[in-house]
């Protein structure tokens, strides 16, 4: 399969901007004593100066939130820095010695107001992700069945003209009657349907309000205030009823009866139907909750976590038999690895490199292969339009049939086992959620104002915030959308030009991009900031084609004109 490239330069990615004075390089960390944006070369002057040597510099991402800082009421110059815990109350270091707070548990205020943020960020989040998207769908199911309501009426009209016509000189009374009838019928359906479209706007309009409040919350200079802020009771998403669309029953011909002859319009006597409005559990997995980071903070006290190294260290290489050009690696069970390249060969190996068995496929370059998490293998053949599954009894079997859309790359989800598939048509591309089973739950192709989301999309996998990124050569991009489908952002690269391939995901919610034409590994936060060039060709890279990254936290990172994989060690 022989893959085009566009030579048309163009501009680069914006990004956040150093905060120093004058200085526009690009922002890469942060002073949390400062709270000052630095680049490389200013964060090596900022630490240079004698009173700022000892300042904790760190990555962007991984910077301290600057909570509101308020002088306390009581001793008036001293800053309020800890929270009380059985009085409730912010206090500052003079506080606890008083008499009224003795014997009293306090805790570090910085740690309550990220709690804090991490709460009305997760209602925030739900808000976005669930009530809002399930009501603008809801919405759009009113506003289908509106047009459904007007083609079904437009439908019967058109009959009852052409049986009026027939026997016009019999019919012209009885088709005036029924079309009135037929007219109040379709005002009072569509007038019902105008009066619930007005309901889901109001409540839209609520629900944005709401968020506005929240971060509103978010911005407060007052500490009581917002340690006092109870979580919002999200009213729940309006009830709504689906339309009961009127039928026809054609009449007999009859100069006697002229009512039978022309037919009657009727309406099932069926009780409405309640839409069907999905639990917030299917879209939304609730994270952690205030009252129970508190406890976990009490028990365990401060939580270990996991960081960017200084720099990245090359544990072992090995080299791959059978495979030309490692272009995709798969983390399968019990230490094993399925490796692909050029030619179609799909091997399945050891982690020193020892070839365990070798399939034949129609597929290379593309992330073509992935392992389920019952530990089969299941990989893609373009030109028969096929996704096959390998038991790990190596049993062989057709596993879902993709119609006219030729499958690219695929993905089997860590979160809940749902298939993702990167399709191409002609000139149209999507990606497919199928589950367990194989059956179709989810197409992504576009927005609503048409504007396509792919072209080429040759590398998917899935964030730990259920995010699908897709590498899209096509594109020169890699593109993430939500779970709902929602496009969060397109990264256009670091350099002018910039030549996506393999894509990975950690358990930071780091995105790693080979970029082949600049032989570099991008290494973007969740949302999409570029943090580092994590891998350059200073490094020995040429051409890299694949990175993932295993339970274990090693960074496997495979090229083209080369057999070797390379193991890398990126987090501390």
């Amino acid at each position: 399969m022989a893959l085009s490239k566009m030579d048309i330069p163009r501009r680069a990615q914006h990004f956040l901007e150093c905060g120093m004075e004058e200085c526009e390089r690009n922002c890469e960390f942060y002073c949390n004593p400062c709270h000052q944006r630095l680049c490389k070369q200013c964060r090596d002057e900022h630490l240079k100066s004698q009173e700022n040597k000892n300042h904790e510099v760190v990555l962007y991402q991984q910077r301290k939130r600057q909570h509101p800082v308020e002088k306390c009421k009581i001793h008036t110059t001293k800053d309020i820095d800890m929270l009380c815990e059985e009085c409730q109350v912010p206090v500052c270091c003079k506080c606890v010695t008083q008499r009224e707070h003795r014997g009293h548990i306090f805790n570090d205020l910085e740690t309550i107001f990220a709690e804090k943020y991490a709460v009305i960020q997760e209602e925030i989040s739900k808000i976005q992700e669930y009530f809002l998207s399930t009501s603008q769908d809801l919405q759009k199911e009113i506003k289908k069945d509106s047009s459904e309501i007007t083609h079904i009426i437009d439908n019967i009209k058109k009959y009852m003209k052409t049986e009026g016509e027939t026997l016009k000189s019999l019919v012209d009374t009885v088709v005036s009657d029924n079309m009135k009838q037929l007219d109040q019928i379709e005002h009072s359906l569509l007038e019902d349907l105008k009066t619930q479209d007005k309901t889901f706007d109001d409540y839209i309009t609520y629900l944005n309000n709401l968020v506005k409040e929240l971060h509103r919350c978010l911005s407060s200079t007052e500490s009581q205030k917002l340690i006092s802020e109870k979580k919002p009771k999200i009213r729940s998403i309006p009830e709504t009823t689906k339309p009961v669309t009127p039928g026809f029953t054609a009449g007999q011909y009859s100069k006697s009866d002229v009512t039978k002859l022309l037919g009657k319009i009727h309406v099932p006597n069926t009780q409405t139907e309640k839409r069907e409005v999905r639990p917030i559990e299917s879209v939304y997995n609730t994270t952690m909750k205030y009252e129970q980071m508190k406890e976990d903070r009490k028990k365990s006290g401060k939580k270990q976590t996991l960081s960017l190294s200084a720099s990245v260290t090359t544990v072992r290489e090995f080299n791959v038999p059978s495979v030309e050009d490692v272009f995709h690696v798969s983390l399968g069970q019990s230490d094993r690895l399925w490796i692909s390249g050029r030619h179609g060969n799909l091997v399945q190996t050891d982690l020193q490199g020892n070839e365990i068995q070798k399939i034949k496929t129609h597929d290379e370059y593309v992330g073509f292969h992935t392992v389920t998490q019952d530990g089969d293998l299941i990989f893609t053949d373009r030109s028969n339009k096929v996704i096959y599954r390998i038991t790990q009894d190596n049993n062989i079997t057709e596993f879902i049939k993709t119609g006219n859309w030729e499958p690219l790359s695929i993905y089997s989800s860590h979160i809940n086992g749902d298939i993702l598939v990167g399709m191409v048509k002609d000139s149209e591309a999507k990606v497919t959620r199928y589950n367990k089973t194989g059956e179709e739950l989810q197409n992504i192709q576009g927005n609503n104002k048409r504007q396509r989301f792919y072209k080429l999309a040759c590398y998917i996998t899935e964030n730990i915030n259920g995010d699908i990124c897709t590498s899209d050569y096509g594109k020169d991009a890699v593109v993430v959308v939500n779970k709902s489908g929602q496009h969060r952002f397109s990264y256009t690269g670091h350099d002018l030009f910039f030549s996506p391939y393999g894509i990975c995901t950690d358990v930071l919610g780091h995105i790693l991009v080979c970029d082949d034409y600049n032989g570099t590994v991008h290494l973007l936060d969740q949302d999409g900031q570029f943090l580092s060039l994590l891998l350059t060709r200073q490094h020995g890279l040429r051409c890299p084609r694949t990175v993932c990254v295993d339970n274990e936290n090693n960074l496997y990172v495979g090229q083209g004109h080369t057999n070797t994989l390379t193991l890398c060690k990126y987090l501390q």
